[in-house]
């Protein structure tokens, strides 16, 4: 058995050899140089822009002011039929909830450790029930709704809370106007940007 060390012999620092950052940079400013301008700000080539008319059937949010409501109309007599057949199953009747979230009441909660958060306690605005309810409803088929039973179940929603009366109609002008119980109850993180 040999009791030479192979270590022993390696030297402990490196000869020093000048970085080669340089070659590499300007290999690589050499090779990009090339490359039209055009080409570079295509990108990597996968996709079309998409126009307008492809884009409107997926462009169906609607926001706080409601700007975006589709036509249609709706009142909460029709909405307890379509509820009734389309939504009971998980958010039971009337709205009180099981196995799904509850839907109806819980106002005057909110600032209780056993708050309930509802659509009538807890929604700041009108027109984004619309929204929820139009492109998530039902759970097992979302987007199968029309914008008149999108309308006719919000409007059962607020009716069922107490918010609007049952004979009012909901549609693109009159549900922007409705006045959420919880319209004040968001402290906005950020300030909204000054007018310019």
């Amino acid at each position: 058995m040999s009791t030479h060390n192979r270590f022993a012999s390696a030297p402990l620092v490196r000869a020093y050899s000048p970085p080669r950052v340089g070659v590499a940079a300007a290999l690589l400013f050499g090779i990009t140089g090339h490359i039209p301008a055009a080409l570079a700000q295509q990108g990597p080539g996968l996709g079309q822009p998409i126009s307008p008319a492809d884009l409107a059937p997926w462009n169906i949010d609607v926001g706080t002011d409601g700007k975006d409501l589709p036509p249609g109309t709706g009142k909460a007599k029709a909405g307890a039929a379509i509820y009734a057949a389309k939504c009971q199953t998980c958010h039971g009747a009337d709205g009180k909830g099981q196995p799904a979230d509850q839907l109806v009441g819980g106002q005057g909660t909110l600032d209780k450790l056993d708050q309930v958060r509802t659509v009538g306690s807890y929604w700041p605005y009108a027109t984004t029930i619309f929204d929820y309810v139009r492109r998530a409803m039902p759970f097992n088929t979302p987007e199968t709704l029309t914008n008149d039973e999108a309308y006719a179940l919000t409007a059962y929603l607020l009716y069922k809370n107490g918010i609007i009366k049952e004979n009012d109609e909901m549609n693109a002008r009159t549900l922007a106007r409705v006045r959420m119980p919880n319209a004040n109850g968001f402290i906005y993180e950020y300030p909204p940007k000054p007018a310019k």
